[in-house]
């Protein structure tokens, strides 16, 4: 049910024009009634409306991109993909008169989740065309209803919503099936998702490194808790239960290379007779090359490597790197499409994105 002004003013104790005056900032208010109808205003998820005359506009030009880390290029290159595809529209559409195009903004949660629910509900405000979260989600049940909560919200009000990255969201409450292993929840609103295949991907690169004779396989995950470590090393596991190989040692830790690099010390005080690391990452797998060239030792000759996403730098490394590619640019891109109503919504809402090996020259069969 829509919130009403008048229901806010009544939880702030104010009059409707104050909310209004402290909503529209065209008014002095005194600074601790501005707090307590700000508060009210967060506590109901009131949304604004604008003048009844133009109620008709239910959104705004501006598309909302949701990012972990904008500096991380995973995320860089999905972002300005996305922003590109809002840009064409607008070239298309003549440039900058009227209806030429959306205002795009990047919103870097840095990983966390009531930062992430704080840019949907000024989003929420702005009445935004459209929200774009991308990069897997945080495990968490009570974060994910929120954030279910949030989208259902903008979904209703007419913002489009489109997941690029991380698995379809599982409806709440009785009949809330679904989600990320069952496709999306009964009774959501029609989201669109871009699902990438982060088992399968995972998997072939073990099987590649089961082919080429190796048996003792270290892994280097990504932080507990979250969708795409998860998702990641599950691929990996199945492939050595496939296999019948006994799992090695994991370690976790941040996507970056310092977590690389510290996996290194702790992978081979478990297990000296690794024969191979595999990276939830490339940004990983670089801190584990890092670590075994300081420890003297020889990438593939004494352990081979694999990372994970296929980024700009793998081909640079030395060797280059073996990973899995993701079509990162590709789906930021369909993202954008889909964030401007120029791409159907795929059927039932979800799509899978292909995950690639990569075979290059940081894997090696095992010294005998």
């Amino acid at each position: 049910m829509t919130v009403t002004l008048a229901e806010v003013a009544t939880r702030a104790g104010v009059s409707p024009a104050t909310v209004s005056r402290v909503l529209n900032g065209n008014y002095p208010v005194a600074a601790a009634t501005r707090e307590r109808v700000l508060r009210a205003v967060d506590e109901l998820d009131y949304v604004p409306n604008g003048p009844a005359s133009s109620l008709a506009a239910a959104t705004s030009d501006l598309v909302g991109i949701l990012v972990n880390d904008i500096a991380d290029p995973f995320f860089g290159i999905i972002a300005g993909a996305a922003q590109s595809a809002l840009g064409e529209d607008a070239a298309s559409r003549g440039g900058g008169g009227v209806g030429g195009g959306k205002l795009a903004v990047v919103c870097n949660t840095g990983g966390s989740p009531e930062r992430e629910l704080t840019y949907l509900t000024l989003l929420q405000r702005q009445r935004a065309a459209a929200v774009i979260l991308t990069g897997g989600s945080l495990e968490n049940d009570t974060h994910q209803a929120a954030v279910t909560t949030k989208l259902t919200r903008l979904a209703e009000a007419g913002t489009r919503v489109v997941l690029c990255g991380r698995p379809p969201l599982a409806a709440t409450g009785p009949g809330g099936a679904g989600g990320a292993d069952g496709g999306p929840g009964a009774g959501l609103p029609p989201f669109a998702t871009l699902a990438f295949d982060n088992r399968g991907g995972a998997r072939r690169l073990t099987e590649h490194l089961l082919a080429l004779g190796h048996r003792r396989i270290g892994y280097a995950a990504g932080p507990a808790g979250h969708t795409t470590t998860r998702h990641r090393l599950e691929g990996h596991r199945a492939a050595l239960r496939a296999a019948g190989v006994p799992e090695g040692p994991t370690t976790h830790g941040p996507y970056d290379r310092t977590t690389g690099y510290r996996a290194v010390q702790e992978l081979l005080s478990q297990a000296p007779d690794l024969t191979a690391v595999v990276a939830a990452n490339d940004t990983i797998a670089l801190g584990v090359c890092a670590a075994l060239r300081e420890r003297g030792l020889d990438i593939p000759g004494d352990l081979s490597v694999a990372g994970f996403d296929d980024l700009p730098f793998s081909v640079d490394a030395v060797p280059a790197l073996t990973t899995v590619r993701l079509p990162l640019y590709e789906a930021g891109a369909r993202a954008g499409r889909l964030a401007l109503g120029a791409e159907p919504v795929p059927p039932g809402g979800l799509a899978t994105v292909p995950a690639e090996l990569v075979v290059r020259g940081t894997t090696a069969r095992p010294r005998a």
